[in-house]
């Protein structure tokens, strides 16, 4: 087995926790990086070495490249973890980290580069087979042809960023005179979220299921999916809820895109982790949405049903090692698991609270598992994402899993800090997600609902 010295997981939190958990079980030393306001947080104590990065807004710590570089050569490191977000899929980072003689832990460069750029990303999925709905390449708002191409498309369309993610920026549009202020709107945020303005037109699925392929390559050619992972209980476009396997696909249909996925991506030359995400309509129809080039934060549900550990996976694959010796001969998908990501939120209008965490007992369920970089005493900043712990339950059956997580997380003992425990809850206890009738609007619509029944009762 290949392997690396020490690792330097250039990132915090709950990711950095879980990545330092892979790198103790590979016998490799780890190294953890840290802000201002991050310096008494427990990730930073699970780590054999630690090094100050800088100060507490992302750019002057997590986000600095060159601070991140010097980090790793002041420690000794000879790779780089970059966990998910933050520099996770900046191509200019993976690049400087080979120049730096370093191994950079996740897939080439070209490859964040290619998906990096969602319209490119789209073009290479076709050239794959995959299915991809109605769609334009980067578009010219002055381009008179343009409003004959989105009624070609035919509406509602989406207007989206060609770079970066999240949400940001993403503008429904109903009808024609909407197009030119969406355009507009779309395009500044662009630019103020990701320094790039580009922005392309994409048929608009009402009311679609997100459903993500989990994806393990190799630099000897192969790939191989990891099953599959429904994601479609959003708030603003942010997962909130995410189980796997996705519920409701026919076990023929599940099969064959599963293997179309790996097979596109095994001929292209994928060459690490990554996951394909597509939307599904109401027919059942799939179509490519995004690739990430990364760990997903949602990776720990396909991990209990299949009891492969991506992380490590994801480690000896960038150390060299074949997927032959890194997976086991069949994957196969055993009972369901189901995660909630734990958010310092209000739990109706999902604005972010701050403040210490007087209380923060995380439920120690058996067949519970819960990831963290916070503990009792720390303090939630505004700097950076809300993201609290994530809980995962795997049980027998969906409805087993479901249960289990409903007593997990009214287990879970937070004050100091507002959660978004509420309003997960009332999705799990919800007619709607119990039979599996999921949709990427099923979270807004059971708010809006409880805000009308408590305007009647008031």
């Amino acid at each position: 087995m290949a392997s690396f010295q020490k690792v330097l997981v250039a990132n915090r939190g709950a990711v950095a926790s879980r990545v330092f958990r892979a790198l103790h079980g590979l016998d490799i030393r780890s190294v953890a990086v840290y802000s201002d306001v991050d310096r008494e947080l427990p990730y930073v104590a699970e780590a054999g070495q630690a090094v100050h990065l800088g100060g507490s807004a992302p750019r002057e710590s997590y986000l600095s490249i060159d601070r991140v570089l010097a980090a790793a050569a002041e420690c000794g490191a000879d790779a780089i973890h970059p966990g998910y977000g933050f520099l996770a899929e900046n191509a200019e980072f993976a690049r400087r980290v080979i120049d730096a003689g370093l191994r950079f832990i996740g897939p080439s460069p070209r490859w964040l580069h290619d998906m990096g750029h969602k319209t490119q990303a789209r073009r290479l999925a076709q050239q794959w087979g995959l299915p991809t709905g109605a769609g334009t390449d980067v578009v010219d708002p002055a381009d008179p042809a343009l409003p004959g191409r989105a009624a070609a498309i035919g509406y509602p369309v989406m207007v989206k960023p060609a770079a970066g993610g999240g949400g940001i920026g993403m503008m429904r549009v109903e009808t024609p005179e909407q197009l030119a202020d969406a355009l507009r709107s779309a395009r500044s945020a662009a630019e103020r979220g990701f320094g790039v303005g580009d922005v392309y037109l994409e048929k608009l699925i009402r009311t679609p299921r997100h459903v993500e392929i989990q994806l393990l390559g190799d630099a000897h050619g192969h790939v191989a999916h990891v099953f599959d992972r429904d994601c479609s209980v959003q708030r603003r476009n942010q997962k909130v809820i995410e189980e796997a396997p996705a519920p409701g696909i026919a076990t023929q249909k599940r099969l064959e895109v599963l293997r179309r996925s790996a097979a596109a991506l095994a001929a292209a030359g994928y060459d690490n982790i990554g996951t394909l995400e597509m939307l599904m309509s109401s027919t059942g129809e799939f179509s490519f949405l995004e690739m990430n080039t990364r760990l997903q934060v949602e990776h720990g549900v396909s991990e209990e049903v299949t009891g492969v550990d991506l992380v490590r996976g994801q480690i000896r694959s960038a150390a060299g090692d074949s997927l032959a010796s890194i997976l086991p001969g069949e994957i196969a998908v055993r009972g369901h698991a189901i995660e909630a990501r734990v958010c310092a939120e209000d739990p109706m209008r999902f604005f972010p609270s701050v403040g210490k965490l007087e209380v923060f007992r995380p439920p120690r369920h058996a067949g519970v598992r819960v990831e963290t970089g916070y503990g009792e005493g720390s303090t939630v900043t505004p700097f950076y994402d809300s993201l609290l712990a994530k809980v995962i339950v795997h049980g027998k059956d969906r409805d087993a899993a479901i249960a289990g997580l409903q007593e997990a997380l009214g287990a879970f003992e937070v004050r100091g800090v507002k959660t978004n425990i509420p309003a997960i809850q009332m999705v799990l206890a919800s007619q709607e997600f119990r039979s599996g009738h999921v949709h990427t609007g099923l979270l807004q619509e059971l708010l809006d609902r409880a805000k009308a029944a408590s305007k009647v009762s008031a």
